[in-house]
């Protein structure tokens, strides 16, 4: 194992902990994986979190300001830490990371669905069943709204991606009709 993959497991790890301690495992655990996408998709927040010239009260402020009331004060204090500590680059994966072990323990994989819009919980229920069928897992569905995705859904576990979306479908019947 590289030495930057033991520093994300560890981080992940012990916030992990953290999140487990207070009783808010599910919910830390959710909320930085959401906010490590959005990190992944924003140059600008990966900038100002990983600003040496930006002090970290800013991005602390820059933090508050940004969840608020939409992530609970432990997931704030967690991302504030891991900020602090000059490992801001790192938190998308660090936040991956900490639902891969979250699932782990609940003896589950993490299936990452990508839909335009939010699916309903009849939708996540089939979804999740016929992700376990085709992967012969138990599966944890975390949803990512991505307005890319201009319908259907992409669906990535492990190394293994099913992509329903309909461009994709449009390319195949493109392709089959080019070939004909």
């Amino acid at each position: 194992m590289a030495d930057e993959d033991r520093v994300v497991d560890g981080y992940a790890s012990a916030l992990l902990a953290v999140a487990e301690a207070e009783g808010e495992m599910t919910e830390v655990e959710d909320e930085l994986f959401r906010f490590g996408r959005t990190l992944e998709s924003s140059n600008d927040l990966r900038d100002a979190l990983t600003d040496p010239a930006l002090p970290d009260e800013r991005k602390k402020a820059l933090l508050q300001d940004l969840l608020g009331e939409r992530a609970t004060p432990t997931t704030i204090h967690l991302l504030e830490l891991v900020v602090a500590q000059g490992r801001a680059r790192q938190l998308d994966v660090i936040a991956e990371r900490v639902s891969e072990l979250a699932a782990e323990r609940r003896r589950k994989v993490v299936a990452e669905v990508r839909s335009a819009v939010d699916l309903s919980e009849e939708e996540r229920r089939r979804l999740t069943e016929v992700l376990a069928r085709a992967t012969d897992k138990q599966i944890e569905l975390k949803v990512i709204v991505d307005p890319e995705v201009i319908g259907g859904v992409v669906a990535r576990v492990g190394d293994q991606v099913f992509d329903g979306t309909v461009r994709t479908r449009l390319e195949a019947a493109r392709e089959r009709l080019g070939s004909s």
